[in-house]
Formats: structure tokens, sequence, C-alpha cells
């Protein structure tokens, strides 16, 4: 097929060349005159293999990596690899950041470097992780810890943007539902009390470092409406690394089970349809989705098994925002620690120890005391002063 496909283009350029007008030439092959043009073009450029097919590859790529930092990435994995610290695409990316290295490529451009130089195979081996481990929370009991999530944009027929405020116990996968239209602070404080009515008030809630949960940090000190909540009612709020979504693993699988079952079957054209559905699938997951971490009982049943009593909000109505800043509780950050041993809390940053280094660790702020306290493996290794604002 290809040689009659060559033979093809040098009998077109030679009947060009012996006078025949282009629409016959064109009109016997079935081919346009552009096709036609282009061999003829390539035939006077006097290359003897014109009518070969070329790469159509370009020769020079604008948006390839430059080599200098492919090598540095390359270098980078191989180091990480030899000390057996993980060195994945994410862990490259913070040592080129230590490196003050400019114009830092993507994690996705990094996988991609690692693919093209087949450094994609892991440790043969099982892997021992080095350090400290990281500081898991209790959930051997019902509401000992909340994991919390919004999830979102979500989009109804009209449409109709909302977000999902999705609330999980660690210990039974018990969940609360709240949808609403926004994620400002006195949306967050209705959904956790709505929430904490039906499924009780833990002990801890862990969240991620997003600001519908933090507060702001043009004003880091300021405690948001979600700290203040918490230790209003005597909850210590605990807020996962950054960039390390899959510490909050179980909401996160959770939140993949109400786009399939949830968003994904039940239509919905309405707000009331929305806060109708969540609560009947908030319902329908607890009473009868089984889970092999509970030895296949559902949420409810596990709780029941549990015999713990939960403590609920004394109040009908949600408080209103901006709450009383409080003057007595704690709430943590999780942190690892690089190479440079700066803790940040939200664009401030705190020189710590070297012992830290890339260990995780446990910054806790006493209100009371008004100190952010550091502390690795339970054992406090800095004090800071810090005036809540």
């Amino acid at each position: 097929m290809e040689e009659r496909i060559k033979r093809l283009r040098v009998l077109a350029v030679q009947r060009f060349k012996a006078g025949e007008s282009p629409e016959s030439i064109c009109c016997s092959l079935g081919k346009s005159r552009f096709w036609l043009y282009k061999w003829v073009k390539r035939f006077a450029e006097g290359d003897t293999s014109w009518f070969e097919n070329r790469p159509r590859r370009p020769l020079v790529s604008p948006n390839r990596t430059s080599t200098e930092i492919e090598e540095i990435v390359k270098m980078i994995r191989l180091n990480l690899y030899n000390k057996d610290l993980f060195c994945g695409a994410q862990a490259i990316l913070w040592e080129m950041e230590d490196l003050g290295i400019e114009s830092l490529p993507s994690i996705r451009t990094i996988n991609r470097i690692l693919a093209r130089n087949d450094l994609t195979h892991r440790r043969t081996g099982r892997y021992e992780p080095k350090g400290t481990a990281y500081p898991a929370l209790p959930s051997l009991l019902p509401n000992q810890t909340h994991q919390a999530d919004f999830v979102g944009p979500c989009y109804l027929k009209g449409p109709i943007r909302f977000y999902s405020l999705n609330i999980v116990d660690t210990a039974t996968v018990r969940c609360g539902l709240h949808p609403s239209l926004s994620m400002v602070s006195q949306t967050v404080l209705d959904g956790f009390w709505a929430a904490w009515k039906r499924i009780g008030i833990p002990e801890r809630v862990q969240i991620d470092n997003a600001l519908s949960f933090f507060g702001s940090r043009r004003h880091p000190r300021g405690m948001g409406s979600l700290i203040r909540l918490c230790l209003h009612n005597g909850v210590e709020p605990w807020f996962i690394p950054m960039a390390e979504p899959w510490r909050n693993g179980i909401v996160e699988n959770f939140n993949e089970r109400y786009q399939q079952r949830f968003l994904g079957k039940v239509v919905m054209a309405s707000v009331e349809d929305l806060h109708t559905g969540s609560l009947e699938f908030e319902q329908r997951h607890n009473s009868r989705y089984r889970y092999s971490k509970l030895k296949g009982d559902t949420p409810l049943k596990a709780l029941t098994a549990s015999k713990v009593t939960l403590r609920f909000p004394v109040e009908e109505r949600p408080p209103k925002h901006p709450l009383v800043k409080p003057e007595v509780g704690k709430y943590h950050f999780v942190r690892l620690i690089r190479s440079d041993l700066k803790l940040d809390v939200f664009g401030e940053r705190f020189t710590v120890p070297p012992e830290t280094m890339l260990e995780y660790v446990v910054a806790t702020i006493d209100v009371k005391e008004q100190k952010l306290k550091l502390f690795l493996d339970k054992n406090q290794v800095d004090e800071f002063e810090y005036k809540l604002r």
C-alpha cells in the first residue's frame, strides 16, 4: 500500500512536468490541488527521497521542559531513592522548592519526566517509612473523631450551583450531610450544627486547610467561625498537612460514594429536592450500608453495639456569625517540616528545631495560654508566644 502511494506521487509530478493541467491530474487521481502542489514543491527542493513520508513531529518543541530542569528532576529523584525517602513527584517538587529553583515544573510535568527516563519503578521489598509516624487521631469509639469536607461546586438542573458539607464519624462511618448554596461563615455554622443535631458532637473534627474552615489568611490569628464554634462546644479542630488530602481518607472515600450513589443516581431539580434527597441518602447510608471495617454491620448497628452515650447541641437553632472569641480551648495543625526548618501556620512561618526536619509535627494553639506549642512524637520540642487577635 505504501509503495503504491509513493508511485502515485511520482506519477503525478511527472504528468505535471509534462505540461498536463493540475485539474486533469487531480480529477483522474482523486486528489486535491493542495496535495499535488505539495509533492511538486518537494520535488523542486532537489531531495532524491522527496516522495518518502516525513515525520510530522516538529523539530523544536517550545513547551518542552528544559534539559536543565529535566536533569535536576532526575538527580533529585535518584538522591531521594538512594536515601530510602519518598521519591514521587510531590516529594521532588518540594526538594526543588527548597533548592530555590525558579520556574518550577508542575507535578504532571515531573511525572512525564520520570516516565520518559524510566524512573517510575518502585523499590524492591517492603518500604520502611523513616522518622515519626503520622499522628493519627483516635477512632475506636463513636464521635471520638469526625472528618469533614466540602464537596463542590456541584450543579442541579436550572442550573443551580451548590456545595455539600459531608461529615463522617471515623469509628462508625455514620455520616451527616448539609447542602448549601455557598461556603460562607454562617453556612459553615449552619451545616455543622445541623449535622451535630443528628449524629452528635465529636471530641475532635479533622479538616483540610480550606479558608471556609480556617478563617482568613489576612488574619491568621483571628480564629475563623468553625474554630470558634468548635471551641465553644468542647471540640478540638485538627488541620491536616497542606496538599495531603489523603490524610482525610475516610471522608474522601465517602465523597466518592456520595457522588456515585447519590448525585449520579438521584434526579433533583430544586433546592428543596436537594435538601430532601440529601437527608434521605444520609438515613439510607447510616441504616443500610454495610462496611467490612464494621464486620459487616451498618453504621447505626455499630453505634448501638458500642453503647456510647452521644452528646448533642442544646440549642435548636445554630449560633449566629460572628461568634464571641473563645477564651479557652485548643486547636491543632499537623505539618511536615521540610529542610528549611519552617513551620507554616497559614502564612505565618516559625523556625523550628533541627530534630523536626522531615518529620510530622503537631502545632497546638492553646487559647488560654496564648501560646503555640510544638510537639514531635508527643514530646514538646518548642514553644512560641501566640497572641490571638
